[in-house]
């Protein structure tokens, strides 16, 4: 199973290790990545790999949207199936 990762905020120092830290530590491989600044704002989309992932889906969800209230950041996760289904209709 694959998801997509969705980061946006102000830019600041950390941003990529925090979110990374939580992937790793829930054995979710990065496939993919793509980010930007776009002025003093920060957007980044990741592709991921959870085939192995050691907790389920919605645990990590809520683990990245806290980690993402904590410094300030939108930090969301859609399974890739419902991601494809939004953007092709």
């Amino acid at each position: 199973m694959k998801a997509i990762i969705t980061v946006i905020g102000k830019d600041r120092v950390g941003i990529i290790y925090n979110v990374s830290q939580i992937l790793a530590d829930n054995n979710v491989n990065v496939e993919d990545i793509s980010q930007t600044i776009m002025q003093d704002y920060f957007t980044m989309m990741m592709l991921v790999d959870l085939s192995k992932l050691k907790c389920d889906f919605n645990t990590l969800k809520d683990i990245l949207e806290k980690k993402g209230d904590e410094i300030g950041l939108s930090i969301r996760i859609q399974r890739e199936e419902i991601f494809k289904t939004m953007h092709t209709i």
